[in-house]
């Protein structure tokens, strides 16, 4: 490609013809896996549609009804439709999410607040913003501009995703304490917004908000918990968000019959076949009304929409198809940003939010895939091993009947790549014990199919398209279901905005090395005891603080850019200024290798190690309470000494080696 990179619209017809030559096996690889790929297909389309629910409410809060669930639904639906058939990365999942909802929201304050446009207008606008933003989308993948999606770095995509956490927390705080209000465009004076009522209806937002953040957070690890079946814990796993929101709706149903209707508050949306709803289907027809010079001015904010396209798509895409996934079908950047520019003038048109690509749930994806190739490529490993060993067929007739198998799943791969992707099944096979004993670490240890082959097994992911099309297809069955959504609680859906917030944290360096700051020096060891990220040893104390000092102010910039009532629609600008800071500035200001380490391209964790640090040499202050910390550890929460006994090991290793026994 790097012959043919300048020349326009060079990246979009070599990605086309890259995922032409496995378009049809994209289709086949799914069908080869028969039921099994409706695992995958449900789990992420409940990962998709949750948030959508989620951000249609607030979207129909932020616009006065203009648009809501409704809308972003269908929109999730066509343009997942659309990029499942059409699309060049099928494992890369789009939907409506947060940077549509506040872009959104400023296009309807500058509307609004323009009486040659107004409410009426808004829809209108709005498409003429999405045609420039399309026009915009195609220019720069014809341009080849995703070249440049590697000067994105990580702390570009952390500040990003670092503002949409607060923006989440935020949204979450304003509908808790809008439930103590009297809601807008309603009459003060019924019954239900009096102010006893008001008053039930807020204590009971926060109950329902905080029990699900609560039970939702640990169904999340419920695959480490010790009760219950194996089955059932990953069931819990990974459905648990969707169980607890049911849950929590049908537990506000119990709430006493004497409370009137409308405590709690619940979604209030339109039937898809409501005037309100159908009229967005032809808003191109006003579309001809909006002023001229308003048309010309749609330009501006659609270059801050189409650059957080851009930045948004690509990063999606990009932690879709990881290296350590092991894809093998080619990428698709250039015509994906293509495709994406057809998506948003189709939704403009149709008087729809654009949808784009997604994180978290591009990546859960892959994933979710990668798991079910390794299963049926483990069953058919392990089946094939048991039945050379019960032939007692040679060590080597076992590992070449296992390659077989990996070769027939992988369709064409390479001898080499063959070769070295196996290198470790291969030697756990070869060395392994016929089971008459022997010694050392290899030795003595026989083969056992079900323990090594899982073990040793290469990461590979089912890459096909039907598990995109079909949850997208799900998400636009919703949309019939509108009776059913009228029963959640809005107040459910703050808990789960504060959900995603805190979800989020985890794997953020920027928040880990926020709270690095709030731990003394003699306690710092403390981290480095437990996992952590490896350039709290790699990288001085004091460039770790400047770095992120850094990072904070420039957050807060970004973040006060979107506190500005009409102004805020230029957030997305401190980000594409980033990519120059980053490349000619840092540099100067930090050490290059520090740099590199900071902002890398990959999360890399260490395993931690006990720090035996000697009683003298560790000044002890007033303020550090080790006393109080040695209680904690000593004592359950309910005040009880914990009794230790001797584990089985500890036991017979002072039964052999008795301290005053005499061995040596």
């Amino acid at each position: 490609m790097a012959g043919v990179v300048n020349t326009p619209f060079a990246g979009i017809i070599h990605d086309f013809k890259g995922r032409r030559k496995c378009y049809k096996q994209d289709w086949l690889a799914a069908f080869n896996s028969g039921v099994r790929i409706l695992a995958p297909t449900l789990y992420i389309f409940i990962a998709s549609a949750l948030p959508v629910i989620a951000f249609g409410e607030q979207l129909s809060r932020e616009t006065d009804r203009s648009l809501g669930i409704v809308e972003s639904l269908a929109s999730t639906a066509i343009c997942g439709i659309i990029h499942s058939i059409f699309g060049g990365q099928p494992l890369l999942i789009v939907g409506v999410a947060e940077p549509t909802i506040i872009m959104y929201t400023y296009l309807h304050s500058f509307s609004k607040g323009r009486p040659e446009l107004g409410q009426k207008l808004y829809l209108a606008w709005a498409g003429w913003v999405c045609v420039w933003t399309a026009v915009l989308l195609i220019l720069l993948a014809s341009l080849n501009a995703s070249n440049i999606i590697s000067r994105f770095t990580r702390i570009a995509g952390e500040l990003f995703g670092m503002l949409i956490t607060v923006l989440f927390f935020q949204e979450a705080v304003k509908g808790v304490l809008g439930e103590f209000l009297v809601p807008k465009s309603v009459d003060p004076r019924l019954e239900v917004y009096q102010f006893q009522w008001r008053y039930t209806n807020g204590l009971l937002a926060v109950i329902f908000s905080f029990g699900l953040l609560y039970t939702a957070l640990k169904s999340r690890r419920a695959r480490s918990w010790r009760y219950g079946f194996r089955w059932m814990r990953g069931f819990i796993g990974d459905y648990g968000t969707l169980l607890m929101l049911v849950l929590w709706s049908a537990f506000s149903f119990t709430v006493p019959r004497d409370i009137p209707e409308g405590v709690p508050r619940r979604l209030e949306l339109p039937l898809p076949w409501d005037p309100k709803s159908l009229y967005h289907w032809t808003v191109v027809k006003d579309m001809g009304k909006v002023p001229p010079l308003f048309i010309l001015a749609a330009f501006i904010p659609a270059i801050m929409i189409a650059g957080l396209y851009f930045f948004d798509h690509c990063v999606s895409a990009q932690m879709a198809q990881q290296k350590e996934f092991n894809l093998k079908n080619p990428p698709a950047y250039h015509y994906d940003i293509f495709i994406l520019g057809i998506m948003t003038l189709i939704c403009g048109l149709l008087g729809l939010p654009p949808s784009n690509g997604v994180i978290p749930q591009s990546p859960m994806h892959t994933k979710s895939l990668a798991v079910l190739k390794r299963q049926q490529m483990r069953k058919k490993m392990v089946q094939k091993a048991k039945e050379c060993i019960k032939a007692k067929a040679s060590k080597s007739e076992i590992y070449g009947k296992m390659q077989d198998v990996f070769i027939e799943m992988e369709k064409s791969p390479k001898a080499t790549s063959v070769a070295k992707e196996l290198e470790n099944l291969k030697e756990a096979v070869m060395k392994a014990d016929d089971g008459g004993g022997g010694g050392g670490d290899t030795k003595g240890k026989k083969f056992d199919p079900e323990v090594h082959i899982e073990d040793h097994l290469p990461v590979r992911v089912n890459e096909q398209r039907v598990s995109n099309l079909l949850q997208s297809i799900l998400v636009g069955l919703l949309i019939f279901a509108v009776p059913l959504l009228r029963m959640i609680p809005t107040s459910v859906l703050w808990g789960y905005f504060t959900y995603m917030a805190v979800d989020s944290l985890p794997g953020n360096q920027f928040w880990e090395r926020l709270l690095l700051l709030f731990i003394t020096p003699r306690r710092r060891f403390k981290v480095l005891e437990g996992l952590h990220s490896s350039f709290m040893e790699i990288v001085p104390y004091k460039t770790i603080v400047m770095f992120t000092l850094f990072q904070l102010l420039y957050f807060l910039i970004c973040y006060g850019v979107t506190l500005i009532p009409v102004g805020g629609i230029l957030f997305p600008l401190p980000f594409f200024f980033l990519i120059a800071i980053r490349q000619y500035i840092l540099p100067k200001i930090f050490d290059p290798a520090h740099l590199q380490v900071l902002d890398s391209s990959e999360y890399e964790e260490m395993a931690g190690a006990p720090h035996n640090i000697p009683l003298n040499s560790v000044e002890i202050s007033e303020d550090e309470f080790y006393d109080a910390e040695i209680l904690d550890e000593i004592t359950t929460s309910r005040g009880e000494l914990k009794h230790r006994t001797l584990s089985v090991r500890e036991g017979r290793s002072q039964m052999v080696y008795p301290e005053n026994s005499g061995h040596s």
